[in-house]
């Protein structure tokens, strides 16, 4: 671990919770602003909810805990997970250890530079839209996102219930197991977790031959004209790996995946809408000032920052009467048939494989100054949260001018898990 300062902005809060003797017990581990620490202050990046300071542990917490992992903070984040870059945090900009001029992804981005820059050993994020995985491909990290339902959402603050997940993060995949090994399994306190964890310590143990005869899906709409050059080269260099490792590798269509961009932005921003609406000052979060109730619940909301008041609004349109059957709806459509593509894929194939970002790391600032930018940067992960599958991100290599890291996704059927671990632990071991 360093012993260095958090010149990176990775942390909002330092703590020092050691629990003494378990499987995790050698390791540090940071956990992000929207998970809930007893005692420990929780701010989701936001103004809104500095000072508070949770009566009890998100299961995911607990467990690490139970395991006797030593957890020394909590992790800068895009305000209410609401951006791609962890520039919208109230609590400062994080800067990506690989080079300070770039962002190091987001939301989780405090979470994967604390990991680079080695102040610890791993941490937790949460994935509602590639929320772990982009951060990890920027920072050059490991970085993977559950199955909807392996992990326990119980003290998970709320960005969109139906999306999200708690993943874990490491430099390497067999410490990122480690960690799934222990947070994974069903909770009675939530009803969306029921799934049965699995040995994904044993997964990654003896890899040797995941990759010989596995079948690699490639994407045409995920390694299109939007993939930056220099990635389409690193992924190029990852399947050329995959091939020598024994792994036939497939081209395939996903027609679905041109759409899921905008399913997912219609879904997330309509349960962000709901969601939020409880910090209005009375139930949640300050108070606000003025003469009457509608002027103090004014004052309340107007806390939130831009990015996060711009996606309140854009969900509350699309919920709507009048428009909800025209948005919403449609986008739920969207999402039926994505989750049909990966089921069809998937019954052929191990993994399906693409560049997890279609680019490298934005400079600082750039990508505030045109939203749209950001959103769309999101195209290769969102599908993977829209179907509710497995994926992982995996570092490949490093691209462009300021050699920045790149990354390769893979992603398995619902509750493969220790088949996408074995695999990725393949890969990384023969780079």
């Amino acid at each position: 671990m360093s012993t260095t300062e958090d010149s990176f902005n990775a942390f909002v809060t330092r703590c020092d919770v050691d629990s003494g003797e378990g499987a995790l017990d050698d390791l540090t581990v940071g956990v992000k602003d929207n998970i809930s620490t007893e005692g420990v202050e929780t701010t989701c990046g936001s103004k809104v909810l500095e000072g508070y300071v949770p009566p009890y542990d998100a299961t995911a917490v607990e467990r690490l805990k139970d395991a006797g992992a030593h957890i020394v903070g909590k992790t800068n984040m895009d305000e209410f997970g609401m951006g791609t870059t962890t520039e919208t945090s109230a609590f400062g900009v994080t800067r990506n250890p690989t080079n300070e001029e770039y962002v190091p992804g987001g939301s989780s981005g405090g979470s994967a530079a604390a990991v680079a820059a080695g102040d610890v050993d791993a941490a937790l994020g949460t994935d509602t839209g590639g929320s772990v995985r982009c951060p990890a491909a920027f920072c050059g990290v490991v970085g993977l996102k559950p199955t909807y339902g392996l992990v326990s959402r119980y003290g998970l603050i709320a960005y969109a219930n139906s999306l999200e997940t708690i993943g874990p993060m490491a430099r390497d995949v067999e410490t990122t197991a480690r960690v799934l090994d222990v947070i994974a399994g069903a909770d009675e306190r939530d009803g969306t977790c029921g799934a049965e964890a699995e040995d994904y310590v044993a997964a990654v143990e003896d890899t040797e031959g995941a990759l010989e005869d596995a079948t690699v899906a490639v994407p045409d709409e995920l390694v299109g004209d939007g993939v930056e050059d220099g990635v389409r080269e690193r992924f190029d260099d990852a399947l050329e790996t995959l091939r020598a490792e024994g792994a036939e590798v497939r081209e395939v269509s996903m027609p679905s995946l041109e759409k899921a961009l905008a399913a997912y932005y219609v879904i997330a921003m309509g349960e962000a809408s709901s969601n939020l609406a409880r910090f209005d000052g009375v139930r949640y979060g300050p108070g606000g000032e003025g003469d009457n109730w509608n002027e103090e619940f004014a004052d309340a909301r107007a806390r939130f920052g831009d990015e996060v008041k711009r996606r309140i609004m854009l969900g509350t349109y699309a919920l709507s009467e009048g428009y909800y059957g025209e948005y919403y709806d449609k986008a739920q459509n969207a999402r039926a048939l994505v989750r049909q593509d990966f089921d069809d894929v998937l019954d052929e194939a191990d993994v399906v494989a693409s560049p997890t970002m279609p680019l490298t790391p934005f400079r600082i600032g750039e990508a505030l100054d045109d939203p749209l930018q950001m959103y769309l940067a999101d195209a290769n992960t969102t599908p993977v949260n829209l179907a509710g599958v497995p994926s992982i991100s995996v570092p490949c290599g490093r691209a462009g001018e300021d050699d920045l890291p790149v990354g390769l996704q893979l992603t398995a059927g619902r509750f493969e898990e220790a088949k996408l671990l074995s695999v990725a632990r393949d890969f990384e071991a023969a780079r």
